[in-house]
């Protein structure tokens, strides 16, 4: 199912009706158009004349050292990869609404979490989450039930996963063999993982048309 980014943000401030603080999680799998999304809703939001922020999931990847420690640096992206705790602490405190949140940003090109790179102002009044496991049904990740006012799972065909997935990787210079393994050493069975293993969302889309 397809829709229109006019659409989702009507129905995103529809349902926020009077609230001072609405959260809006994006999930699906790698290359599915998340953050892309996200960055569009919150755009379509403030043309409307609302308030919106972006709080990327991405920004919580350990540090590659302590995935090499825990011996996960190849598999960087599995639910494990992540610090769940603090990503849990900042969406409760986001949630409250009561006082400026600073979040970390993921930097791709250099592969790290930059600490208090975005601010998360009381005043806003739509917060976009997005990532991979907002909607995972395993481990911690599950405690993230109940926390968003609205979900949206980008769900594409894994044909267009993986197409996207390999313009992803060779747009980072990397040679053909290590763009194999992280489209299919590691990206699309994580893909895989999310959608079989997904809590209900309030909307399921292939793709968002602007």
């Amino acid at each position: 199912m397809s829709a229109s980014l006019d659409d989702v943000a009507g129905e995103i401030i529809a349902r926020a009706g009077n609230a001072k603080r609405f959260l809006v999680a994006i999930a699906g799998p790698p290359g599915a158009g998340k953050s892309t999304l996200a960055d569009n809703v919150a755009k379509a939001l403030k043309a409307r004349g609302e308030s919106a922020e972006v709080l990327p999931m991405d920004g919580f990847h350990m540090d590659n050292a302590v995935l090499i420690e825990k011996g996960l640096l190849k598999r960087k992206g599995v639910p494990d990869s992540f610090d769940v705790r603090a990503f849990l602490d900042i969406v409760k405190a986001v949630r409250v609404a009561d006082q400026e949140v600073l979040v970390p940003v993921f930097d791709r090109s250099r592969e790290i979490a930059i600490a208090s790179a975005r601010i998360v102002s009381a005043d806003h009044r739509f917060i976009v989450i997005e990532g991979n496991y907002l909607l995972f049904s395993q481990g911690k990740w599950a405690e993230l039930e109940g926390l968003f006012d609205y979900s949206i799972m980008l769900a594409p065909p894994m044909e267009v996963l993986e197409e996207r997935l390999w313009a992803r990787w060779r747009g980072y210079d990397l040679d053909e063999e290590a763009a194999w393994a992280k489209v299919y050493g590691n990206d699309l069975p994580n893909g895989r993982l999310i959608l079989e293993n997904r809590r209900r969302a309030d909307a399921t889309f292939d793709i968002v048309q602007d």
